[in-house]
């Protein structure tokens, strides 16, 4: 059965874009042109995921992500945001919790494709390995948090990638703002703490194949 993806941007000329590319590549796009129209279009059908660009009107991403994450009946649907805008560090804290990934217009189609696939690989792997550790008898919130460490990691470090590219502090000689480095700081230091974290769960759960360490 093909991954089902809707699409949510503004402009056709991407949305087009983006269809024909992910036809090619064997998924289902649904294409919608504005907030709205996708907020219509998930009463009806469930995507496997969505990917949503952040610079629209008269919805923004970002609204239309909070909307998404608010309702219930969609609310654990994979969100994978996409934006020619810089992201800046308040929403990259904001927003990191809800959504899988971040990409950069233009988009490339080699590392949006990649993006996908990881997506999709770690949701099947985390569900597999809480389902084992389930039946091995591991606490359920054990388990939840796990998922969602294997998740908020990913996440932070392809933020973090973004988020120095954005201030340019991999550019010989610029300056970089203080508050810029400052968030980065801590979102490094969230990383390592995450990733310790679920080192220690990790050495609970029973092991399978897919099981991740760190």
């Amino acid at each position: 059965m093909e991954d089902t993806i809707l699409l949510v941007d503004d402009s056709p000329y991407i949305v087009d874009g983006l269809v024909a590319l992910l036809k090619r590549k064997g998924f289902t796009p649904i294409a919608t042109h504005g907030g709205d129209e996708a907020l219509t279009v998930l009463k009806t059908m469930k995507p496997d995921l969505i990917l949503l660009d952040i610079m629209m009107e008269p919805m923004d991403g970002w609204e239309t992500l909070d909307r998404i994450k608010a309702n219930p009946e969609t609310k654990d649907l994979p969100v994978l945001m996409f934006s020619a805008k810089k992201i800046t560090p308040e929403e990259a804290q904001e927003h990191c919790l809800n959504i899988e990934d971040f990409v950069s217009k233009p988009v490339n189609p080699s590392q949006l494709l990649d993006s996908i696939k990881r997506i999709f690989e770690r949701r099947k792997d985390v569900k597999a390995e809480a389902g084992a550790a389930k039946d091995s008898g591991l606490d359920a919130c054990l388990i939840d948090e796990y998922s969602a460490l294997r998740k908020s990691i990913e996440v932070d470090k392809n933020l973090l990638v973004v988020l120095k590219n954005a201030s340019g502090m991999n550019n010989a000689g610029r300056e970089v703002p203080a508050d810029d480095i400052a968030s980065i700081k801590k979102l490094e230091e969230k990383i390592a703490t995450d990733e310790q974290r679920l080192k220690v769960i990790n050495e609970k759960f029973p092991k399978t194949e897919g099981t991740a360490t760190q």
